[in-house]
This record gives structure tokens, sequence and C-alpha cells, in this order.
């Protein structure tokens, strides 16, 4: 099972904010997930980003892939 920490769209047409998830890669983008680490908002004009660092490094350590965009708001989060 190649488990994958992943943005998951949510919000109206237009106006999109995404929970940072991991869910298993097989699954649909906005389907089925394990756990919720947090989320971001990139319309708002701060951009807010929140996740559970403890968490997402748990999950890292046991294998899960962050993606592209996942790796670079956790990058950007640290400094």
């Amino acid at each position: 099972m190649a488990v994958k920490i992943r943005l998951r769209r949510m919000g109206t047409k237009k106006s999109p904010f995404y929970r940072i998830v991991v869910a298993d890669s097989r699954y649909p983008r906005d389907g089925r997930f394990i756990e919720e680490l947090g989320f971001y908002d990139p319309m708002s004009e701060a951009k807010t980003f929140r996740v559970d660092s403890e968490k997402a490094e748990k999950w890292i350590a046991s294998g899960a892939q962050p993606t592209d965009t996942v790796k670079a708001l956790l990058k950007k989060q640290e400094s």
C-alpha cells in the first residue's frame, strides 16, 4: 500500500481551500483518507497554512511520501 500525504480540495467553485491528508495513492483525490493533518487556504491574503508537524513527521518516518506541493509547503513552514 503506497501512502501519500497530499492535498484534498474543498470549498466552492473559484474559492478553493485544501486539507492536507494522508491517503492511499489508489484513492481518488477527494475520496477516502486515513488521517487529516492540517489545511491550506491559498485564497486568503496571508495564504494560511497550518499542519500538525508531529503527525506529519510520524507519517513520513513510517514511509508516507508527500507530494511535491505538500513537500514545498512543509519546507516553507520549517523556515
